[in-house]
């Protein structure tokens, strides 16, 4: 996407003020959690989250796994929002404190020929992974470590210089880029793309940025987008698709507040008048 068409938009909807209004950080956040679970399967709305996350009613007909994951899932951004506003730096048990959050209630022991580990504590992988049968083979679990201390350093160099020289488009740049290195990694058995998302919006937040998702209907070309830049080992593939599924969502949200600002002008409160 155009450099300044992004920024076009980033600006008319930080001047409508969403982020002011009540409760908009809070739904936001429970819109995010809904998508990035529904991309790994998860059926919950958001409708059922809400009313999970803030009446504690469980949606018919869901299972408990779902569930289970959604409710990890908010703890650990909720987790992840206080360490971004404390600027904490990024290091391995930071990692993997964030993904025993993620991994809380539906992790739990794997046995494997290089000993046991639990993914529900955060632990990284000591098995090799693939996406699915037949699908790309990731990193042997022994490169890992090395590759995520390089992952923080790196990550953590460019963020120091962006909180110092605010640039929103680089700041953008940089949580997408993480993003898409830590799941190319995939330190963990599970739980990697939620991870990923949640590094993303844990940058965004410490930037001051808008947050930005990947909505489960554009699960398909996420994957897409995400499969050639690993194949081409080029950002520039992931980085197009983010900057454009940020700018589509903003760009309807703007359009839908401009809708309902429409319609309360155009519907007048009544006038009586005594005859």
């Amino acid at each position: 996407m155009d450099k300044r068409k992004f920024l076009d938009i980033l600006e008319e909807h930080n001047r409508l003020g969403f982020q002011k209004q009540i409760d908009y950080n809070k739904y936001y956040l429970y819109s995010i959690v809904t998508h990035s679970t529904a991309i790994e399967g998860s059926t919950m709305t958001e409708v059922d989250n809400q009313l999970l996350f803030d009446e504690g009613l469980t949606a018919k007909g869901k299972n408990i796994i779902e569930q289970n994951m959604n409710l990890d899932l908010k703890a650990a951004y909720e987790r992840s929002m206080e360490l971004a506003e404390g600027h904490t730096p990024f290091s391995i048990g930071i990692l993997k404190h964030l993904a025993s959050l993620v991994m809380r209630r539906t992790g739990g022991e794997v046995n494997g020929l290089a000993g046991s580990f639990d993914s529900s504590r955060g632990d990284l992988r000591l098995v090799n992974v693939t996406a699915g049968a037949g699908g790309k083979t990731y990193m042997n679990f022994q490169k890992v470590p090395h590759k995520l201390e390089d992952f923080c350093w790196e990550v953590n160099e460019r963020r120091k210089d962006l909180l110092e020289n605010p640039d929103i488009y680089e700041q953008y740049k940089l949580s997408f880029i993480a993003h898409l290195r830590l799941v190319t990694i995939h330190p963990w058995v599970d739980g990697n793309g939620r991870m990923s998302r949640l590094i993303m919006n844990h940058l965004q937040h410490e930037f001051g940025l808008v947050p930005s998702k990947v909505l489960k209907e554009n699960k398909g070309d996420y994957i897409e987008a995400l499969k050639k830049s690993q194949e081409e080992k080029s950002e520039v593939p992931f980085l197009n698709f983010m900057f454009e599924e940020h700018a589509r969502n903003l760009q309807k949200e703007i359009e839908n507040y401009k809708l309902s600002m429409g319609n309360d002008e155009v519907i007048q409160p009544q006038r009586h008048f005594r005859r």
